[in-house]
């Protein structure tokens, strides 16, 4: 008998520590979810989880620095490993398939099916990335377990409340709504984000007020984690058609796995549907925000869950470049949706509600919004610096539009924030956060978009590494911001923050010097030009002060005060 009492205590449980971390090996390119020092372990079936999984780990760093499996590896762990053979690397390899628990067997302990796959990759044949990754696996466990429902998380996530996915059946098997509904849900969570989410990772307004709303208006967009689908809506049927039913004795079927293994080699989807009207579309560096959008323009709508213990928790980035290159990937994606013949504008007219297209419109157009965002900063100070003034003045009537925007915004957004369980330092981080995506990985965004249409290049998909040295990892925990590499979106924020200490400085400079009739006629650019600077500060430190890894690389900071200085000479010339 096992007491009630005796469990693994999830994350957040009794002394709010996570269970899991990441950890890589210094010089490996190797990152796994590790069983947490601190975690609060007590009971034996914990510690003896935890131990199997710490000598799994040691497997894995073996693996790795050997650079290849060890023999006795192969021998003690089953057909898997003796199906990679020596010549095989992790872009060219055949099906990789093997049935570690089978669930149907009548000798098999009640757990579920558990298998691995690895399908099969050519140098020669696209692999379509995430999606191509999730259209195998649909295929493969279709023929193994008939799982009519199931549920997508990326590799760095696991489970953090056990009743999530009772929560989420609740509304698919509900008899009034459920069958109306293809997909459940949940918001992305992350166990390794500062006090202050210094990269503002965890979009709180998003996940308490916007999904919400989406909610409302026929359900949340599919974010690629923490969903449950209905097998056969995400693999094409409409809103409407009969559901298709299982052959009793097709459920207790026992295929052999090379009979199994052709449905995730690379040629099987040619001339097929597959990526197209079947499962997760491709072509599209977001292909989850398109295939959630065509599922809903087929008569589905989508439910969304936001329990109060976080249902899955992933990692997060822990430095500025990872987030901005997160970012950049995202903005693209949705901005090519817009351009596309699935934009919601015109695709969803008619099938979706409008709330839902302008929700879809609100992502899609982010890319976009990335060029008043940028004007609207250089133009300010750059006007500043000249003497011009682009406002009305303070003692004028004609101002208090302007400040009542201004301040009744400032405060609203505060609010929002701090309702959603958020800190003013946090509501800070996010406002830093909102400013560098607008003018570096959206600005990127919208430009590689454009060049895909004009044919100048095709949209790489990059891969988020979510793993930081040892440093590293310290100074994310301090909340010091860490660039440490060389980046074009790094030498955009560097000439902007530049030119806005400039143009501060210059306008400073003159307002002493003066009688004061700057401050009358440029109040509004003063501040807003002085709340940039402020803003900027973790990143001129980075630029001026600091002397670790993390600091911002030589290289970038020259560039930037080059660029900035030259606008600023030539400005004064004109």
């Amino acid at each position: 008998m096992v007491n009630k009492d005796d469990r693994i205590r999830p994350v957040h449980e009794a002394d709010g520590e996570p269970l899991f971390e990441t950890r890589r090996r210094t010089g490996r390119v190797i990152a796994y979810r590790f069983f947490s020092a601190s975690a609060n372990c007590l009971d034996s079936a914990a510690e003896e989880v935890a131990k199997l999984y710490r000598e799994m780990a040691a497997r894995i760093e073996t693996a790795a620095r050997l650079g290849r499996i060890p023999e006795e590896a192969r021998v003690k762990y089953g057909d898997g490993f003796s199906q990679w053979d020596a010549d095989a690397t992790r872009r060219n390899h055949g099906t990789i398939l093997q049935v570690l628990v089978d669930g149907r067997e009548g000798n098999t302990i009640a757990i579920p099916t558990l298998v691995y796959l690895a399908r099969e990759k050519r140098p020669q044949h696209h692999h379509n990335f995430k999606a191509g990754a999730m259209n195998a696996l649909l295929r493969v466990s279709s023929k193994i377990t008939c799982g009519k429902i199931i549920l997508n998380l990326d590799c760095d996530m696991y489970a953090n409340n056990s009743k999530s996915t009772r929560d989420a059946l609740c509304i698919l098997l509900d008899e009034k709504e459920g069958k109306e509904i293809a997909f459940v849900q949940f918001p992305q969570c992350f166990d390794n984000v500062t006090r202050n989410d210094l990269y503002g990772s965890m979009m709180r307004v998003g996940i308490d007020v916007e999904f919400l709303g989406l909610d409302g208006n026929g359900g949340p967009l599919y974010i690629g984690t923490g969903c449950f689908h209905r097998r056969d809506v995400i693999c094409g049927r409409k809103y409407g058609e009969e559901e298709e039913e299982e052959e009793s004795e097709r459920i207790h079927e026992i295929l052999e796995p090379e009979m199994i293994k052709a449905l995730a080699s690379c040629t099987y989807e040619e001339n097929t549907q597959w990526g197209k009207e079947m499962g997760v579309k491709y072509g599209c560096p977001v292909e989850d925000v398109i295939t959630g959008l065509t599922i809903q323009c087929r008569g589905w709508k989508s439910a969304y869950l936001n329990p109060e213990k976080q249902a899955f928790l992933g990692v997060a980035p822990t430095n500025l470049h990872q987030m901005l290159v997160q970012q950049r990937r995202w903005s693209e994606g949705d901005f090519q949706i817009m351009l596309s013949k699935y934009s919601p504008v015109w695709y969803g007219k008619g099938k979706i509600s409008l709330g839902l297209i302008l929700g879809y419109c609100c992502y899609c157009l982010w890319a976009p919004s990335s060029l008043p965002v940028l004007i609207y900063s250089v133009l300010t100070s750059l006007c500043l610096f000249k003497g011009i003034p682009l406002f009305p003045k303070v003692s004028s009537s004609w101002f208090i539009p302007f400040g009542y925007v201004t301040v009744a915004a400032t405060a609203y957004s505060l609010a929002e924030f701090l309702w959603c369980g958020g800190t003013f330092r946090g509501w800070w981080n996010e406002q830093r956060m909102w400013l560098y995506r607008r003018t570096s990985s959206f600005l990127f965004g919208f430009m590689d978009t454009i060049k895909k249409l004009l044919g100048v290049s095709e949209s790489a998909f990059v891969i988020t590494a979510k793993v930081a040295e040892e440093e590293a990892a310290e100074r994310y925990k301090e909340e010091v911001m860490e660039f440490g590499v060389e980046s074009p979106m790094y030498l955009v924020l560097g000439t902007l923050g530049m030119l806005n200490l400039f143009c501060f400085a210059a306008a400073v400079a003159r307002l002493v010097s003066g009688d004061g009739g700057d401050l009358k006629t440029m109040g509004m650019q003063f501040v807003i030009t002085g709340v940039l600077v402020v803003i900027n500060w973790p990143l001129y430190k980075g630029m001026l002060l600091r002397q670790d890894k993390g600091k911002m690389p030589m290289s970038v900071t020259v560039k930037s005060v080059v660029l900035a200085l030259s606008a600023c000479t030539c400005l004064a010339f004109l």
